[in-house]
């Protein structure tokens, strides 16, 4: 699928929706645990994307028209909410990630993008030229990366409750 600007800015739009009808006001045992390890909560994860929202996707598209590739990205730290937001409980991280999504798609609008704006290209720091077509296309799969992460997480606790029929559910056992 080739990328749609309107279609991508409808999606986007859906995120702040989803996950407030997934988490809020669910248990903090749901939401503050983490399959293990590095792994990361539905707190950590819409940390992060609040984070994203605050450092990332239109701050680099900014960079991109205004720079093209003769300026990279500034560095942008993927676990910097854990210090950034702590203490903050996630009904006010789904409020501060509604409202700085709404902002940022308003933004994103007024940028009054053509198809040749999205193909100017920008720097990034670890992967090279890429495309603001490209960017905004991941700031969409991105999203669903995360749902995505937040579901499977979710449902990890019940992975053992669910006795034999977790045959039936590889979301419980599919490497994370």
């Amino acid at each position: 699928m080739d990328f749609n600007l309107n279609q991508s800015i409808e999606i986007l739009s859906r995120t702040p929706a989803t996950l407030d009808a997934l988490l809020r006001d669910a248990p903090d045992a749901w939401t503050l645990a983490n399959n293990g390890g590095e792994s990361w909560s539905a707190w950590a994860v819409v940390g992060h994307l609040l984070h994203g929202e605050e450092n990332d996707w239109i701050a680099r598209a900014r960079i991109i028209l205004d720079y093209g590739d003769t300026r990279p990205f500034d560095p942008f730290d993927r676990k910097e909410m854990f210090e950034k937001y702590e203490g903050i409980a996630l009904p006010k991280l789904l409020d501060k990630f509604r409202a700085a999504r709404a902002a940022n798609l308003d933004a994103l609008r007024a940028m009054n993008l053509t198809a040749e704006k999205l193909q100017t290209r920008g720097q990034h720091p670890a992967l090279g030229k890429v495309t603001l077509s490209q960017l905004l296309s991941t700031w969409v799969a991105h999203d669903m990366n995360h749902l995505g992460q937040i579901v499977e997480t979710l449902s990890r606790h019940y992975k053992e409750a669910v006795g034999p029929w977790i045959e039936f559910l590889p979301i419980l056992t599919r490497e994370s």
